[in-house]
């Protein structure tokens, strides 16, 4: 491993080493209502949780999940909510009931979420109102138990100044006769007390599901150890403190905002304003109003914010940082952004394998289009994917991580995790898929993909998962899926499909299309369905993706 990124280390941090508290992450929540007991943690249109507020009903929840729905330790209790004050409560509440969480994406559909509920062992669901009906089917099979959370329940009251919840928000909460089947409101009324915090910081904490070449999502097994190093890290890799403000626009069951715009405010005792969805407007309205200092986001939502009509006519002087990844931002609107807010976009590169970052761009020297330098304690290469061997500064290869951060393993999946690790000089690295490059102050660059995915717009999208539920429609006999460029996503997903004997002519594209939006997340569908009489295979078999896709990028 090279040094020379510590050159340009952030001025104001003392050490290359981070010194993690040996807690549960849950100790996070008692430490910050204790210091800011009357402090708003969490801001919902209007409406403000204090963090005393945050610690009471995370043990209201916490005790009945383990007093009526027999959650014990280290048992997974699944959590599918838009980003909420109800995401943040359960997610801590499972955590205080001694059990694992396991985030689900509120996109998937019933298909989809059997395999979570399945792979998971999971017997009990937090889920947001308007997703039960993607989980009441699976009540029939290995789901016992789910608490249904209204959002409604935590706005204010309405003023004439406070802004305007979306109706899917606003809903009031419903009443459900199956015994099975619990309102969250019921569940704080309860009363119920938890039992003693029992779990340390190596036990599972977090169960992340992330896709890939199975075609089925592979849960991420991550300690309360592993979890609290990228609570900490971001925060002080920034310098950020307990008067920050922050906005959360990207989804809290995605990595990078669970860790950078939840769980890393509430270690330091910061604000966090919510915005279920994205929303440009009252992005722009929620940033004068509260003054915010830090946001998350993805170069689509810089670029859709940019573009928000007479916005240099608007305050937004108190925005301090401005960060993200997923994809590149572009050259062009990292100058607009620069122009505009006097600030640079800070870029960074992690997954759901590391819990967030890996790196990031040191705040006094950031480089644009750039993954950034390697954090506290991360050991990061570019080697060559057959041989293992470091490769020198400018030459392309696998990006390997060895750090705090990186999983265990993967769920119930020995296979895929002897896969995803290789020993180096008797270090144990992950090997990430991804190919790039160091420069010569040590700072690194993507190149490529090793991995097959296609990124729809931030969206990671895996093809081997889309093919595996195509296949469920009766008129496909076979799919490859591949990516096509698109001017709005960057990448869209394309398949291409042959139809079972008889079915030609009577299935059109768009039929398959439809078929895909009632069947699996929508950043999924296929927007392109290319048929042909066959797939190119090799001679043991295997189809000829790559084939495909290099002539479709040959177009």
């Amino acid at each position: 491993m090279s040094d020379r990124h510590y050159a340009h280390w952030p001025a104001h941090l003392p050490s290359h080493h981070l010194t993690l508290p040996k807690t549960n992450l849950y100790r996070n929540v008692e430490v910050s209502a204790l210091r800011y007991p009357d402090k708003p943690f969490l801001v919902f249109y209007g409406a403000e949780i204090s963090y005393a507020r945050f610690q009471a009903e995370t043990e209201q929840l916490a005790g009945y999940l383990q007093h009526e729905c027999g959650v014990g330790r280290g048992d997974r209790v699944l959590l599918d909510m838009q980003s909420s004050p109800q995401f943040t409560i359960g997610y801590y509440a499972i955590l205080r009931a001694d059990a694992v969480v396991v985030p689900v994406n509120p996109m998937n559909l019933t298909l989809e979420l059997e395999h979570f509920v399945n792979d998971s062992g999971a017997k009990v669901a937090l889920v947001a109102q308007e997703l039960f009906a993607q989980w009441e089917p699976l009540l029939e099979g290995g789901l016992e138990r789910v608490i249904v959370a209204a959002y409604s329940d935590y706005l204010g009251e309405a003023s004439a100044d406070s802004p305007v919840p979306p109706a899917f928000i606003a809903e009031p909460h419903q009443s459900f006769a199956d015994s099975r089947v619990s309102l969250w409101s019921a569940a704080l009324a309860a009363g119920f007390t938890p039992g003693p915090l029992e779990n340390g910081p190596l036990d599972l904490c977090l169960l992340q599901y992330t896709s890939g070449t199975t075609g089925h999502p592979k849960g991420c097994m991550h300690t309360h150890r592993s979890v609290m190093y990228n609570t900490l890290a971001a925060m002080n890799w920034f310098g950020a403190q307990q008067d920050a403000v922050f906005l959360a626009t990207l989804p809290f069951f995605h990595v990078t905002a669970m860790q950078g715009s939840m769980s890393g405010p509430l270690y330091i005792g910061a604000t966090v304003v919510v915005l279920p969805r994205w929303d440009r407007t009252a992005v722009v309205e929620m940033i004068e109003r509260h003054r915010v200092t830090s946001l998350h986001m993805i170069a689509a939502m810089v670029m859709d914010l940019l573009a928000t009509p007479d916005i240099e006519h608007h305050d937004l002087s108190s925005v301090r940082r401005i960060s993200g990844g997923g994809a590149a931002m572009p050259e062009a609107v990292a100058q607009r952004m620069q122009e505009l807010l006097g600030l640079a976009y800070y870029e960074g590169y992690g997954m759901s394998e590391t819990i967030a970052p890996t790196h990031l761009n040191p705040p006094q020297n950031p480089k644009k289009q750039c993954l950034g330098i390697p954090m506290f304690d991360v050991d990061s290469r570019v080697v060559d994917p057959e041989t293992m061997k470091e490769l020198p500064p400018g030459e392309v290869g696998e990006i390997v991580v060895n750090g705090p951060q990186v999983m265990t393993g993967y769920w119930n999946n020995e296979a895929a995790t002897e896969a995803s690790f290789v020993t180096i000089e008797g270090k144990r690295f992950l090997r990430t898929g991804d190919l790039g490059t160091i420069d010569e102050d040590g700072y690194f660059f993507m190149v490529d993909r090793l991995k097959r995915m296609i990124n729809a717009s931030g969206y990671k999208v895996w093809p081997a998962e889309v093919e595996s539920l195509l296949y469920h429609h009766p008129a496909i006999q076979e799919a490859c899926v591949i990516s096509a460029l698109d001017e709005k996503r960057g990448e869209t997903v394309k398949a291409i499909v042959v139809l079972r004997a008889g079915q030609a002519g009577q299935v059109s594209g768009a039929d398959i299309i439809a078929w895909a939006r009632e069947n699996m997340a929508a950043y999924k569908v296929p927007r392109v369905i290319e048929f042909a009489e066959s797939i190119p295979k090799s001679g043991a078999g295997k189809v000829q993706w790559r084939m495909l896709q290099d002539r479709e990028m040959g177009r």
